[in-house]
């Protein structure tokens, strides 16, 4: 693999964003930086609903996740996986969106962490609204509007491993 390569992988919760980034790091000997609300969280002391909660109305948390992942990024080669990471890692040499409806985000949101599919779903369009209105008054960053990446993948018929191996595939061109 080329040396300093830097992969920024990103897409709405439940695209799959953690798992394939994991994954192609994997393949690739990368790096992996998933550094989320959850760590963010975890680090102060909060329940991860309570700091998404707070970072509606204070726009620190995502400021200082998003330094943060900037900054481990730095260190060299990579694949960086984040909501924003395409936005944030302006000099990556690979950019990949990933897509998948509601629904089927839901119910991958749903097998991972359990309870009701339609509570979910509801949790799942709520955090889609609040994320985008957070990124549009933080960065004016429309996260629907990602032409600028190298690839778009639809992952509601993919499973992680073919993601994974179409960004894998397309890293391999950039020996």
């Amino acid at each position: 693999m080329k040396k300093g390569i830097k992969i920024a992988i990103s897409g709405k919760s439940g695209c799959g964003n953690s798992t394939v980034s994991k994954l192609v790091a994997e393949k690739l000997e990368l790096r992996m930086i998933n550094y989320t609300f959850r760590q963010l969280a975890e680090e102060k002391g909060l329940e991860f609903w309570d700091l998404c909660e707070k970072a509606k109305d204070d726009f620190s948390y995502d400021r200082e996740l998003d330094t943060k992942q900037v900054a481990m990024a730095s260190g060299g080669d990579c694949v960086l996986g984040s909501r924003l990471a395409v936005w944030m890692l302006e000099k990556a040499d690979l950019k990949i969106f990933l897509t998948a409806s509601a629904g089927t985000r839901a119910k991958r949101i749903h097998t991972r962490e359990g309870g009701d599919y339609d509570e979910v779903l509801r949790i799942t369009e709520d955090r889609d609204l609040n994320d985008s209105g957070r990124y549009r008054a933080i960065y004016d960053i429309d996260t629907d509007e990602h032409g600028f990446v190298d690839i778009v993948i639809n992952t509601d018929r993919l499973d992680q491993h073919q993601v994974s191996d179409i960004i894998v595939k397309a890293a391999s061109v950039l020996v």
